[in-house]
């Protein structure tokens, strides 16, 4: 297998001088260096690439500072967050209170039958709610 790509190489080289021959010198030169210049990354030791989030949430870190901030930040909002439901929740609470409220006294007052299925009871209860 060796064998097969060294062909391989030397096959490929002798076309890729074959369409170099005709380049301007210009060309010839930046490409030279642009070959060193891979060749010198090649030579660097591989960096292997760290995901950015997951490292900070772990707690890494050149000064840990930044990733305390963050996690205050988040508690901070998910704190805020808790409140705002729970006063959403205790006015919903109320308000179905209130209403179990009215509900129960309009049930339970002496009023006749006939003043609920007046058309003007709506107006009767928003003008003598107690």
């Amino acid at each position: 297998m060796i064998r097969d790509q060294d062909e391989f190489a030397k096959k490929l080289r002798g076309y890729l001088d074959a369409g170099a021959a005709d380049l301007r010198a210009g060309t010839v030169y930046r490409l030279q260096q642009a070959r060193a210049a891979a060749l010198a990354r090649m030579a660097e030791p591989a960096r292997v690439p760290q995901p950015q989030l997951a490292h900070a949430l772990a707690g890494g870190g050149a000064t840990g500072g930044g990733t305390r901030r963050m996690r205050w930040l988040w508690v901070g909002i998910l704190l805020i967050a808790a409140g705002v439901f729970g006063w959403q929740q205790w006015h919903v609470h109320q308000q179905t209170r209130e209403l179990e409220e009215l509900d129960a006294q309009i049930l339970s007052s002496d009023l006749p039958i006939d003043a609920y299925l007046d058309r003007g009871f709506q107006t009767w209860l928003t003008r003598y709610q107690p």
